[in-house]
């Protein structure tokens, strides 16, 4: 991020203002400038130390990828429901090809991580002459600047171009911004910041860098010293105690000791695995989709994977779904149109329940079938529009026949 990117978030800068405020070195803000967050544990955080704390990398991988991976479609309503606008370049673009290099699924997942990461995604419409959208062109978070029309509130994003600096409207940005523009790991830097130092202790301490293997001391050496050949010798016989395990001999007064595993060390284990719960707490995702499989069972694990789509990604799916058309349809064709993203797939690991669900619904004439079907985006069927339950329908009919034969 920029130096203009944190002066104008920091001091709400608008369009029409032009005057600038200096920022202080003592300002939190001013780490962003570098890329770098202090944290109270002594980590100074930048985005790829964040990416090194697995927990972490997974969160953002998991979040990106699975909402890059949903199918978005965009859907026009019709009298007899809804189909897809196939015809609309916008469909296109959020369907199959972002632009010539880049899959749309490829855009989701790329802008959603900038958005984990900085806290906004930005991307630039690219239009044909008579305005309809033709490409998303992806742009780096450092480059884009946030402000606001001081007469409208209106946010307008300067960016920054090869050709220069260049303020453009909302309709021509796609934002996909986090929970107050801030990304979580900014947000919980010191869970995060804690996570590395564990991370950083267990590797030092497998290589014998945190704790001596073992403590070689001479009580009645004089003066604390001794001789270079002495320390060689000792050198000697600890190395080969080391390879051949046979008994450790040290002569001259000198004795040696092993230290112990302190509680602290014992329980590293267990601190390792409770910010593994902090890091999910930040992102909100469930811990077993971080790969904590204490507490998962066949049963709850399908819960939580429901909570992961309900609680996690729909908001930033509605995010999506709002953003898209902003800067893809126009204001007329936001009456008509909407996007779309299917998420069968994240449901299926509990479709039986929902197929109950809504045979109930249907059965207890709360809704129709072609409702039903609506949810499943499916065509209408003839005669799904009544409120009856299609079992007494059947049982009536089959009655009927009967008593005619």
């Amino acid at each position: 991020m920029n130096f203009l990117s944190v002066f104008s978030r920091r001091n709400k800068a608008s369009v029409k203002e032009g005057e600038q405020k200096s920022l202080s070195l003592l300002d939190p803000g001013i780490s962003e400038i570098f890329d770098v967050t202090p944290t109270y544990s002594g980590v100074n955080l930048s985005k790829e130390k964040a990416l090194s704390v697995p927990s972490v990398l997974q969160a953002v991988r998991l979040v990106s990828e699975t909402i890059g991976s949903l199918p978005c479609k965009l859907y026009q309503e019709e009298e007899d429901g809804k189909a897809e606008a196939k015809a609309h370049t916008a469909h296109h673009i959020v369907h199959k090809r972002a632009n010539e290099w880049t899959g749309a699924g490829d855009l989701r997942t790329e802008l959603t991580k900038d958005a984990l990461l900085y806290g906004g995604g930005f991307a630039k419409v690219v239009r044909f002459e008579d305005g309809r959208p033709f490409e998303l062109h992806r742009l780096k978070p450092g480059k884009v600047v946030v402000l606001e029309d001081t007469q409208t509130g209106a946010p307008v994003y300067r960016v920054s171009e090869a050709s220069g600096v260049r303020d453009y409207p909302f309709t021509e940005i796609l934002h996909i911004n986090s929970f107050m523009s801030i990304s979580p790991t900014a947000s919980g830097k010191e869970a995060v910041g804690l996570s590395s130092i564990l991370e950083r202790h267990g590797a030092e301490f497998f290589s014998q860098g945190a704790k001596p293997s073992a403590v070689i001391t001479n009580e009645r050496a004089q003066g604390g010293e001794a001789g270079a050949t002495t320390v060689s010798n000792i050198r000697k016989s600890f190395a080969a105690w080391l390879k051949n395990k046979g008994p450790l001999i040290l002569d001259g007064g000198w004795t040696s000791s092993f230290p112990a595993m302190s509680s602290t060390d014992a329980q590293y284990l267990e601190n390792r695995k409770f910010q593994v719960v902090e890091v999910a707490r930040i992102f909100g995702v469930p811990p077993h989709l971080l790969f904590d499989l204490d507490r998962a069972t066949w049963s709850n694990a399908e819960t939580m994977g429901a909570t992961f789509l309900q609680l996690c990604l729909r908001p930033w799916l509605d995010r999506w779904s709002e953003a898209l058309a902003t800067v893809l349809l126009t204001e007329d064709e936001q009456l008509t149109h909407n996007f779309e993203f299917v998420t069968d797939d994240l449901m299926r690991a509990d479709a039986a329940s929902r197929t109950a669900n809504m045979t109930a619904l249907v059965t207890s004439r709360i809704m129709t079938p072609n409702e039903v079907r609506g949810i499943l985006n499916l065509k209408p069927l003839p005669g799904g529009d009544e409120l009856a339950n299609p079992n007494t329908i059947s049982a009536a009919l089959l009655t009927s026949a009967t008593k005619e034969k």
